[in-house]
């Protein structure tokens, strides 16, 4: 639920990010000047000093709620000197802004044999260079203080096998720029998530899904990948070549190597019919099997607070059946009425002036925006979910377009987000807990007044055979469901933003301990945060040990990576291992 990356190699300073200027001084020295004229009363005077008290006291808290690093002194020095970071200093963050590093390694190799340069030498020296994407992990998973490797550089399309419908890439490559270089051969992905902007490698590392109950997670698609490891340099890995190895790294967390090459087995490229429409829980129950089973790709957007289920089908333009008039029966300018017009109203009610015309906002634009005024008051929250369920119902209709452009979904701004997999039956027979457990999910939201907006997104795949898959089965017809939750951070205030984080990882935390164990339901990987509690970290370790093959994962980083130049705290936390001499 993420959209762009903002991996940045850029030379910033402290005051332009906390958007801190000097100017921000001048009131006070008005306020001074005025106190010191010969002409001002006792009265005014002491108005003007407690004035100058107050703004001094305000500056004051404003700069100790920065979350500044512990024992970082010299960065608040720094802050008030206006002075830049260090120019050999890369800033990497992931797009939503909830997590970022500063370190002076970050190699960009342009081939295989740079990569290979820049592995060996870190493994001799002991340096770290985890490996990160495009940044957009909702939970920095690619990050690393002490040194990170990027293959931004490597993003060339090797070769494309027609006639067997395969592809080869660099690892670097985006998903977009793979996708409009093979369309031309009449290629695409056979499933996609939600965006197009990670790099090949890290979507794969993390185990990313898109939606179909007969398609898996989009490492399935991987049928070969070339891994560059620190200790036993480049190993070429697929079902032939030490098939253990080639699953296990497949969704290896980019712990085991740096993925340098992939081989993709790819579907011909199709138009597909998307329908939206809205629905209800009832109506979900009655033709739920059938939903899963006669559309090639669906999903259902829940709306808290309301009855209203957005659903969302895909299928090839050739097996559409229905007559094919697409007019809709409102327009884009209908659709959007009721959430402007209680933009306007909130805009009067919280007495603030509007930025840009309303005119010009989009629907996911104008929900940040009615979001940003009040985030964490329940019943703001509950009005701004009714007015989307009344643009959705406005915004049912079809329309057609090749794979990758009618797959994505605009997720709106910035946000927290954590999204869990588990087992629902088989296509042949749901077993429905998918169903209750988004009932139950609603019921929690209600009975504790949680400010949550929508939506709850709902999408499901086939099995993985990638033992570190959430999706992992070893049941041929399994599927699974994938349930995320969301809030968002409409606003650039640090405080607003540590309130509306400290209620979000109140809402996942309800989540866990109401539903997970109960659904035997496990975090995506890109989404999973490591907890600050010694004892919650234990119990962490202790439930990813039931699911996944954590034994042979850790034997396959002592050999591959035995100096843990590719780990990083997350890493570690989630799978430790002893120190090495």
């Amino acid at each position: 639920m993420y959209r762009s990356s903002t991996l940045r190699r850029s030379i910033t300073s402290l005051h332009r990010k906390y958007h801190l200027h000097p100017t921000t001084t001048t009131p006070l020295r008005q306020f001074c000047s005025v106190s010191s004229n010969p002409s001002s009363t006792p009265s005014e005077t002491r108005k003007y000093i407690g004035y100058s008290i107050l703004l001094l006291a305000c500056g004051a808290a404003t700069y100790y709620s920065f979350p500044f690093p512990e024992n970082a002194k010299h960065k608040r020095a720094q802050l008030f000197r206006y002075a830049p970071l260090p120019e050999d200093l890369h800033t990497v963050s992931n797009w939503s802004g909830t997590h970022e590093v500063h370190t002076r390694t970050f190699p960009q190799p342009e081939s295989v044999s740079e990569l290979e340069k820049v592995v060996k030498d870190a493994h001799e020296r002991g340096q770290k260079i985890r490996p990160v994407g495009s940044g957009l992990s909702p939970n920095g998973v690619g990050l690393s203080r002490a040194g990170m490797v990027n293959l931004g550089l490597m993003d060339k399309v090797l070769d494309v096998d027609v006639a067997n419908k395969r592809v080869t890439v660099q690892a670097g490559i985006r998903v977009q720029g793979l996708v409009d270089h093979i369309k031309d051969f009449g290629l695409t992905l056979q499933n996609f998530a939600s965006i197009r902007e990670q790099q090949i490698g890290g979507i794969l590392q993390v185990g990313a899904h898109g939606t179909g109950a007969r398609l898996p997670p989009i490492d399935e698609q991987v049928i070969a990948m070339k891994l560059v490891t620190p200790a036993k340099g480049t190993i070429e890995l697929s079902k032939e070549k030490d098939p253990e190895l080639f699953h296990l790294a497949r969704v290896g967390l980019g712990g085991l190597g740096v993925v340098a090459e992939v081989t993709l087995q790819c579907v011909d490229r199709q138009e597909l019919v998307e329908h939206t429409y809205i629905s209800n829980m009832s109506e979900i129950k009655k033709n739920h099997k059938k939903l899963l089973s006669e559309n090639k790709h669906v999903k259902y957007l829940y709306i808290p607070y309301t009855d209203s289920v957005v659903v969302v089908t895909c299928n090839p333009v050739s097996k559409w059946k229905n007559p094919k008039n697409f007019k809709p029966k409102y327009t884009k300018e209908e659709a959007l009425q009721h959430v402007q017009d209680l933009y306007k109203e909130s805009l009067e009610k919280y007495r603030v002036s509007p930025e840009r015309d309303i005119n010009e906002l989009s629907f996911t634009e104008l929900r940040d925006k009615l979001l940003a005024l009040d985030p964490l008051n329940d019943e703001h929250v509950i009005k701004v979910n009714k007015a989307e369920a009344e643009f959705w119902r406005k915004s049912e209709g079809y329309r057609v377009g090749w794979s990758d452009e009618i797959l994505g979904f605009d997720c709106g701004g910035q946000q927290w987000v954590s999204e869990t997999c588990f087992p629902a039956g088989t296509l042949a027979k749901p077993d429905m807990k998918d169903l209750e457990y988004i009932e139950k999910l609603k019921e929690l939201i209600e009975k504790q007044r949680i400010p949550a907006p929508a939506p709850i997104e709902q999408r499901w795949t086939a099995r993985s055979k990638s033992p570190m898959s959430p999706a992992y089965s070893s049941g041929e017809d399994d599927i699974f469901s994938w349930v995320g939750i969301i809030m968002y951070l409409p606003t650039t205030d640090p405080r607003q933003r540590k309130q509306i984080t400290d209620e979000f990882f109140h809402y996942r935390y309800l989540t866990q301990t109401k539903l997970w164990d109960s659904y035997a339901a496990y975090e995506h990987w890109a989404k999973i945060e490591i907890p600050k509690d010694k004892d919650e970290v234990a119990d962490l370790q202790a439930r990813l040990g039931k699911r996944f093959p954590v034994d042979a994962y850790n034997k396959a980083r002592r050999e591959l990576d035995p100096k843990k130049i590719l780990s990083n705290n997350m890493l570690e936390k989630l799978f430790p291992l002893p120190e090495t001499v």
